[in-house]
């Protein structure tokens, strides 16, 4: 490679998306691999990997039903790679479908084992299917750290009738997730004069401004046009963006924060873009107290009634932290803060103390307990 340029993974090898599409999918499927490994875990989801099970055994191909136990973690992880290779028809490749954490085991036991990955969302409530990234979990929950990987998935499959069918807090999920490329891209590029990292956070801004306008219409009616527009831009859109951004249009304090909340058990409960929209409400709290950043308290302002009207958290108290003790939070602000962590690319320092502060102050006031 040239000197001075950037090997970045910007896009699945193809992405087929549609009312429908699975069934046209299935021919690009077979064309990767005939045995492949049919990831899946929860049991929300159960009956619909039979189906496309089925689908896939009517084509003549053989997949190999596996289940995550807990979320993408080690301890599922090594477990799968012997079975996905164990002999003597081991699979040829991984299709995983469900949620982020799915999709990410999927892809980083794909990497591993060098097969060819599939991704199948089953909500639009990440861009897990999209990326060349997987984030690590303890059995229990806690994030303890991402994955860069070799390349985004071979295929990726975005069907609108399996999306459909998820809850509506997924897709407020993803509303969130996506939102919060503008709040943190904007923020870590910084003065960057990389024209596609400038057009990476130019493109996240549309994205907000769009989720803005169609987000609340979208979780009314799953039939609209509205529905099909914020879908893709949570599931397809937001990882576009990462990939044209590539390192230096990174996360930052939303995402920190999620992590951060992951450590508390209490929080378990609350998807992974309902955390990071927390986390951009409380981003854009430091911005304002330690930045100086008088838009940031408009931006605040602005996003709070959309959080609350889509039942997303906006307070400790929706995250069911309103009762933690101050020894949790620390233990939240220690976390997020830690050496090498997302949050440092605000331009200014962050302390414990100071995000302590941005938690507790970001809507209302917190009753410390002992």
């Amino acid at each position: 490679m040239p000197a001075g340029s950037t090997l970045q993974t910007i896009a699945p090898s193809q992405v087929l998306r549609g009312d429908g599409i699975w069934q046209d999918a299935i021919a690009s499927i077979a064309a990767l691999g005939r045995r492949p490994l049919l990831l899946g875990r929860s049991s929300a989801t159960a009956a619909l990997r039979a189906g496309l099970m089925a689908d896939l055994r009517h084509a003549g191909l053989e997949p190999q039903p596996a289940e995550l136990c807990h979320d993408c973690c080690e301890e599922d992880l090594q477990p799968l790679a012997r079975h996905a290779s164990s002999r003597p028809s081991p699979c040829d490749a991984v299709l995983a479908v469900g949620g982020g954490k799915v999709l990410d085991a999927g892809k980083l036991l794909a990497d591993r084992l060098g097969l060819p990955c599939i991704t199948v969302p089953t909500s639009a409530a990440t861009c897990a299917g999209w990326t060349a990234l997987a984030n690590l979990y303890t059995p229990s929950g806690a994030f303890r750290g991402d994955v860069a990987l070799g390349h985004c998935p071979d295929l990726l499959i975005f069907d609108h009738a399996l999306v459909r069918q998820a809850p509506p807090a997924t897709l407020a999920s993803g509303i969130a997730d996506a939102m919060a490329k503008w709040y943190e891209a904007s923020v870590s590029s910084g003065s960057n004069c990389d024209g596609m990292v400038q057009q990476a956070v130019q493109m996240a801004r549309v994205l907000r401004d769009q989720l803005l306008l169609d987000g609340p219409a979208a979780l009314s009616d799953t039939s609209c046009d509205a529905w099909v527009r914020v879908a893709e831009a949570c599931a397809l859109t937001a990882g576009l963006i990462g990939g044209i951004g590539g390192a230096r249009c990174r996360t930052v304090a939303a995402h920190a924060v999620h992590n951060g909340l992951t450590q508390l058990e209490a929080s378990h409960g609350h998807l992974h873009g309902a955390k990071v929209g927390f986390g951009i409400l409380v981003q854009l709290r430091l911005e304002e107290q330690l930045g100086g950043n008088r838009l940031a308290a408009q931006a605040r302002r602005q996003l709070i009634p959309l959080f609350r009207q889509l039942s997303l958290p906006v307070s400790l108290d929706d995250l069911g932290l309103g009762q933690a003790s101050l020894q949790e939070l620390q233990q939240v602000c220690n976390f997020a803060c830690q050496p090498g962590s997302d949050l440092h690319h605000l331009p200014f320092a962050v302390a414990p103390i100071d995000l302590l502060g941005a938690l507790v102050s970001t809507t209302a006031t917190y009753q410390v307990s002992a």
